[in-house]
């Protein structure tokens, strides 16, 4: 079931040559598995659930227009994947200095971009 998803999930996937590649993937795709394990104790009658949440992620990748030779739609295609990029770093580096103790109320900025909020 898995596999055929993420298949129908990669056919609607964006892609369009560029000067680097014949078939450069013009947008991040975020797959989320959550898998409930139901217990119930017979003796008790009592019941829980244990909740595991798995993201699947793959990034387009960042590019330079003068490489790329985009222009048009293209060029602001590569404009939105080096931004929703770069917000990522921002996230992850400001979730490493939570993690480190360096800024317990550093401002993480998951909202700034439709990956880092769909990560978050």
């Amino acid at each position: 079931d898995i596999e055929c998803l993420m298949s129908e999930g990669n056919k609607s996937r964006t892609v369009a040559a560029t000067n680097m590649n014949e078939e450069s993937s013009r947008s991040h795709a975020v797959f989320n598995i959550i898998l409930t394990h139901t217990l119930m104790h017979l003796g008790s009658g009592t019941s829980g659930e244990k909740v595991s949440k798995l993201s699947l992620v793959d990034l387009a990748g960042s590019e330079r227009a003068a490489k790329t030779g985009a222009t048009g739609e293209r060029m602001k295609e590569g404009s939105n994947i080096n931004k929703s990029l770069s917000t990522l770093g921002l996230v992850i580096s400001a979730l490493a200095d939570q993690g480190a103790g360096k800024n317990k109320t550093k401002f993480v900025p998951y909202r700034d971009s439709v990956l880092t909020w769909l990560l978050k």
